[in-house]
């Protein structure tokens, strides 16, 4: 994936493959009112990373130290989003009818270039395609090590896009601001700047003990106060520089 994405990857609906054009091209369509949605930009496994915000670690207090870990986590924490989350940008999701509410968990997706084992820090960001931004939504819960994939992994859980923007077009990684609107007013703002773990640390304790291969999705991890959306609105998470994705919720059929 990396040798081929030269500037970046986006799918809008209608067309047979992913289009590697200039960011400006697919922009223009994705921003339009009346522009269609996008498919997912890659495919591949997409991971969660827990904790890896200071703000959100800072966030659980005393609860950090209670049995049974007793102390912050010393390795990432991870979590798998399946494939039933994975949507694109402007598609509609359904909120459950067992939840009033989602959480709307805004992240940057680091979208992996060439099979990664074991990776060096300092080599890390050569394995890396591009950036993309994710929408991690969930059902809230309390759960902050285990989540619980009846929480996490409902159907469209896990939009994606618009686009695959390449590595050398994204400056640093670790200074990106992250832009929650609803509705179109702003509810929250966070950075990559405060990482446990920057991007290419994490890719390196990841690929310590599992291998990462190309299209696969790494969610650098979400900030603390993670705001919450009802069915009826419209979810908009900028990262400039990477691209902005737009959700409508929806409510969900009764059971």
């Amino acid at each position: 994936m990396q040798s081929m994405l030269r500037q970046s990857l986006a799918r809008p609906q209608g067309e047979p493959f992913a289009l590697d054009a200039p960011p400006a091209h697919w922009q223009a369509l994705a921003a339009r009112p009346d522009g269609p949605a996008f498919l997912p930009p890659t495919h591949g496994t997409v991971y969660g990373t827990l904790l890896n915000q200071r703000d959100a670690l800072a966030a659980l207090g005393a609860q950090v130290h209670a049995a049974p870990y007793k102390a912050p986590p010393k390795a990432p924490v991870l979590y798998i989003k399946p494939r039933n989350t994975v949507v694109g940008h402007r598609v509609s999701v359904q909120v459950p009818h067992d939840a009033p509410e989602l959480e709307i968990g805004a992240t940057l997706g680091i979208v992996i270039g060439a099979t990664a084992t074991r990776v060096a820090a300092a080599q890390a960001l050569e394995h890396v395609a591009g950036y993309t931004v994710v929408d991690d939504i969930s059902v809230p819960h309390a759960s902050y090590y285990r989540p619980s994939m009846r929480f996490k992994c409902r159907d469209g859980f896990c939009p994606i896009g618009p686009a695959v923007v390449a590595r050398h077009l994204v400056a640093d990684p670790d200074a990106l601001e992250i832009v929650v609107s609803i509705d179109g007013r702003a509810v929250q703002r966070s950075s990559t700047a405060g990482l446990v773990r920057p991007v290419a640390q994490l890719i390196a304790d990841v690929t310590e003990f599992m291998t990462l291969f190309p299209g696969d999705v790494l969610m650098v991890g979400v900030a603390a106060g993670a705001p919450r959306a009802r069915a009826g609105q419209t979810v908009r998470i900028d990262i400039p520089g990477v691209g902005s994705l737009e959700t409508s919720l929806v409510a969900g059929a009764a059971a």
